[in-house]
């Protein structure tokens, strides 16, 4: 049974219709665009797979000051907001972001969602980010907010989805379209085309996307990793990474027109000098793995035994991996802890500006 409202934006005590997202029960649709634009189909009949994400939380910040507050600590401008009957500029309706401290490095990776706007309601919006540190984002924003008029809270009952074709013909065969339903988000994933789309729901997802399918959550992982595209904490280290290395520009994620930030010093001092000598590059690695995998930080050497980075996280035989731009194109290797080899080759993405290829 689709579910009255997907937010029920009031906290308890709260039932005024001052504080709700409004929008009205209705039946469960697919998010279409038409019908009539269904084309040839894998064997199986599928053409997009879902995949739950789980290790992915929400966070939902509203409140007549939001705006002002979220775009004093974010890296990038928010989406625009779509008004209460889901109409919004196409790309316009998520974002993607990094929260930074003081010296400038990553301390969380965010998609941010606009919410529709309704007479009665201040703006609002949501916040995608890894579910270990969601209780410690709670807390980053809460020691910004002093007195600005700004709630922010949980929001468990919806889950995240990814959303990726099943082949790269499938996303004309089988359009999907940007929408609000009365128990859903649809939208673009805004870090690049090659990540498909995002989705929030409180229903299986499966049972919203035309001719879906559930997808191994590890195919998801596999695929992220093979476009260079990290996600959380294990990919993004609090604290550790730097958002230009993390090619943070190169996903749409930052604005360097936009106001004052925390961190901001160091992030545009890099861009305009134009120089990034290490970058989280894709690799993909030949050789004997140890059972436990690849450690996290592992040193990554040149054929000459020079270090040119360090393994940063992976899925079997593939990952990310900080490495020197200059090192990329020859042998590396990875020593392990019995001392074997395993070779690394690293890649650049389709998707990256062809400049920095």
């Amino acid at each position: 049974m689709a579910a009255t409202a997907l937010l029920r934006g009031a906290l308890p005590g709260r039932g005024s219709p001052a504080w709700r997202w409004r929008l009205h029960a209705a039946p469960r649709r697919r998010l279409t665009l038409s019908a009539s634009s269904l084309g040839s189909d894998p064997a199986d009949g599928a053409a997009w797979n879902c995949f739950l994400l789980d290790e992915r939380a929400l966070l939902r910040v509203r409140g007549p000051d939001a705006a002002p507050f979220l775009l004093g600590l974010l890296t990038n401008e928010l989406p625009l907001l779509s008004s209460e009957d889901g109409a919004a500029p196409p790309s316009a309706r998520a974002a993607y972001a990094h929260f930074l401290n003081v010296q400038g490095r990553t301390l969380y990776d965010v998609i941010l969602y606009g919410l529709p706007v309704c007479p009665e309601e201040a703006s609002g919006f949501f916040l995608e980010c890894d579910s270990s540190v969601l209780g410690a984002l709670q807390k980053h924003l809460a020691l910004y907010k002093i007195r600005r008029k700004v709630t922010v809270e949980p929001s468990p009952e919806l889950r995240v989805w990814a959303v990726l074709p099943r082949t790269p013909h499938m996303t004309k065969a089988v359009p999907l379209q940007e929408r609000v339903e009365a128990t859903a988000i649809l939208t673009r994933d805004p870090r690049s085309a090659c990540m498909g789309w995002r989705l929030l729901t409180q229903e299986q997802g499966v049972t919203l996307v035309p001719m879906g399918r559930l997808g191994d959550l590890q195919e998801y992982h596999t695929h992220r990793y093979q476009q260079g595209i990290p996600e959380g904490v294990r990919d993004l280290p609090p604290g550790v990474a730097l958002p230009l290395e993390s090619n943070l520009a190169f996903m749409n994620g930052v604005s360097f027109t936009k106001g004052c930030y925390i961190g901001q010093e160091l992030t545009a001092r890099t861009h305009h000098m134009g120089v990034i000598r290490k970058r989280l590059f894709p690799v993909h690695l030949e050789g004997p793995l140890p059972d436990s995998g690849i450690s996290l930080g592992t040193v990554v050497l040149t054929e000459t035994g020079q270090k040119a980075g360090k393994f940063r996280a992976g899925q079997g035989n593939v990952g990310l991996a900080l490495l020197r731009s200059d090192t990329i194109k020859g042998p590396l290797y990875i020593k392990t802890s019995d001392s074997r080899r395993v070779a690394v080759t690293a890649s650049v993405p389709e998707w990256w500006p062809t400049a920095t290829k």
